[in-house]
């Protein structure tokens, strides 16, 4: 009876341990006020990438091995963090491999 009362103990710090993380990693924008006269000024919308490359996600691959396509690879170290695809810094991802 006691490790499953633990049990649950666990399982809810470990639920209030993820809400408390996905909060944090949400991003909040706060208003900004402008005083009279003021324009707000606007950023260009980003540019919608339509095609294979929007089917790409970041889910932890790193290395070249990983990769199915040079498309792949050179999205993923365009827009993940941590990839190791570039030994040369070159902008070219997985050049003896993919990108050749």
């Amino acid at each position: 009876m006691r490790k499953i009362i633990l049990l649950f103990v666990l399982a809810a710090l470990a639920w209030k341990g993820y809400e408390k993380y996905t909060l944090s990693t949400q991003v909040v924008t706060e208003p900004v006020i402008l005083t009279a006269g003021e324009e707000p000024v606007t950023a260009p919308a980003p540019k919608i990438q339509i095609g294979r490359r929007a089917s790409f996600v970041c889910d932890g691959r790193t290395y070249c091995s990983q990769m199915t396509s040079c498309e792949e690879a050179t999205y993923f170290l365009q827009h993940c963090p941590n990839v190791k695809m570039d030994g040369n810094n070159d902008g070219i991802p997985c050049e003896k491999q993919w990108c050749r």
